[in-house]
């Protein structure tokens, strides 16, 4: 697959504490081997090509395992100076990743059986973005129309928020899917991310937005499409209850 990876590793790691205090959660050992490691090892059996990693927690240290590692080119982009969200963190790390057509991103927290072959060979031509979702219990959703699979909102089930920029939603229309922080964009997406960086009134030099709340914003009249994982084995590495999880499903993995 010619095509290019980001790999989001910036963030604070707060629920791993306190095994994030001294180092960053891009490096918590699951079987020996870095969160990170786990990542670009599957991105380059794959087929990628290549992967830039944003850093901004003991980034040095990130930096350093980049440096040394000898699976894949890998470049930084750098947030030491503000941590940037999701949507702060793509813009970014524009100059690596503008004219290549489409990459993935890819949470460094997240291990799963993914292929992501399969993942890419649905996304659709008209597509500024397509993300990764299943049906699984979770307290947030996205929801997508239930005939074309086209974003259309956001849910908190928990508090009852709805989020959409139709006025009138039919939820009975809309099929309501966890994302999974795997996703693949098209490079056209910079152009809109930069709109809605002017539109919203945000820093032009450092502007910092979560993802999801650009892909809201936007699906009204951008292509932002789901593609469902059915039987998607995931672990989101985010509480230290969830390593051990992570674990059997690596071993798992790697008894296939």
């Amino acid at each position: 697959m010619s095509m290019k990876a980001m790999i989001f590793a910036a963030g604070l790691g707060t629920r791993l504490k306190p095994i994030t205090d001294t180092m960053p959660k891009a490096l918590v050992p699951v079987c020996g081997i870095p969160l990170i490691g786990h990542v670009v090892r599957k991105l380059s059996d794959a087929g990628v090509e290549g992967a830039v990693v944003n850093v901004h927690h003991f980034a040095d240290m990130v930096e350093d395992w980049v440096m040394h590692q000898d699976i894949m080119p890998m470049e930084i982009s750098d947030e030491r100076e503000l941590l940037l969200e999701t949507g702060g963190g793509v813009l970014h790390a524009r100059k690596y990743l503008d004219g290549c057509g489409r990459f993935l991103i890819h949470n460094v927290d997240i291990i799963s059986d993914l292929d992501i072959n399969w993942f890419s060979s649905l996304v659709k031509d008209d597509a500024m973005a397509t993300l990764l979702v299943s049906d699984r219990k979770t307290s947030r959703y996205l929801l997508f129309d239930k005939d074309t699979m086209r974003l259309v909102g956001w849910t908190n089930v928990s508090t009852g928020e709805v989020r959409s920029p139709y006025r009138e939603l039919d939820m009975t229309k809309c099929r309501r899917l966890a994302f999974s922080g795997i996703h693949i964009m098209a490079d056209t997406i910079f152009d809109a991310m930069d709109s809605y960086v002017r539109e919203n009134g945000l820093d032009i030099t450092m502007p910092r937005f979560p993802i999801i709340d650009f892909y809201l914003s936007v699906c009204a009249v951008h292509g932002i499409y789901g593609v469902e994982a059915e039987n998607l084995h995931l672990v989101d590495v985010g509480k230290l209850d969830s390593l051990e999880a992570a674990e059997k499903e690596i071993s798992g993995l790697q008894s296939e």
